[in-house]
């Protein structure tokens, strides 16, 4: 499929970035919106160079996306949280967490691997396993919601390898570009200079499961974590015991990056 553009678009129009939208009109905006928009009003600044070698790609995925609901089906996440993960700035990027697609529950994909919105009841059982290895490695009580902006905003780059999915059917928008924009991002985040130009910047990778081991090799020399998935089916093969927030704080210290606050609030 084509990509979706109105001749008639005009940049100056529009507001200057997708996540500086007011409420009123996050809600009223569609995929093909996103597909007229140029790549400095999708994502955060210095995202824009990264991505523009895989801006034809993005584009491909936006214009699937968009034919998809023009076809009648619904997709996740909404498209104000499309590309949600990449508001915040690249060069605060410490810890990358590599999902797989989105959740394909209505309601639940917000745009940041493993997260839901705050108020969806239950979580989804993987998440639920994530605040139970939480508990076990650093103390922290599970929390009933799974709002993770507070890890986002302290330099936690949650990112899926597909940005979106077809509502009740998982994988179904993998190999439509998605793929090709993710893999650029995680370059990017692995081959920053750190702030005195002498190597990398400081980055910690948590891989879990097959999926996200896959880019490992995009990784470079970044730190790694890597172990089962935390999803019911695979969790007890290696995910459970692998504390791997306190092994990525641990890894911070040693790179001089301080650590996260992996303690979510009891309420989003």
């Amino acid at each position: 499929m084509g990509a979706v553009f109105d001749a008639e678009f005009d940049p100056a129009s529009e507001p200057d970035a997708l996540f500086e939208l007011e409420p009123a009109a996050a809600d009223t905006l569609s995929f093909a919106d996103l597909a007229r928009r140029p790549l400095d009003a999708l994502v955060a600044p210095d995202w824009a160079g990264p991505l523009a070698p895989v801006e034809a790609q993005l584009r491909e995925a936006l214009a699937f996306v968009a034919g998809e609901v023009a076809a009648g089906h619904a997709v996740l996440p909404s498209p104000a949280n499309l590309l949600r993960a990449f508001r915040q700035p690249l060069a605060g990027v410490r810890v990358l967490v590599v999902g797989q697609d989105p959740y394909p529950t209505p309601g639940h994909a917000v745009g940041l691997s493993f997260a839901v919105d705050g108020a969806t009841r239950p979580i989804p059982r993987s998440l639920a396993n994530i605040y139970k290895e939480l508990q076990a490695d650093l103390g922290f009580p599970p929390r009933v919601h799974g709002d993770l902006s507070h890890w986002a905003d302290q330099g936690v780059l949650l990112l899926n390898r597909v940005l979106s999915v077809r509502a009740g059917a998982a994988g179904s928008h993998r190999n439509k570009g998605w793929e090709a924009v993710t893999a650029a991002a995680i370059r990017a985040v692995a081959g920053r200079s750190s702030v005195s130009g002498a190597g990398q910047a400081p980055l910690v990778a948590i891989l879990w499961g097959k999926d996200a081991e896959s880019v490992r090799p995009l990784l470079g020399s970044a730190a790694v974590i890597a172990s089962a998935h935390p999803s019911p089916l695979s969790a007890s093969g290696g995910f459970f015991g692998s504390r791997p927030f306190s092994r990525a704080n641990a890894l911070l210290l040693e790179q001089g990056n301080g650590t996260v606050d992996w303690e979510l609030p009891p309420l989003p």
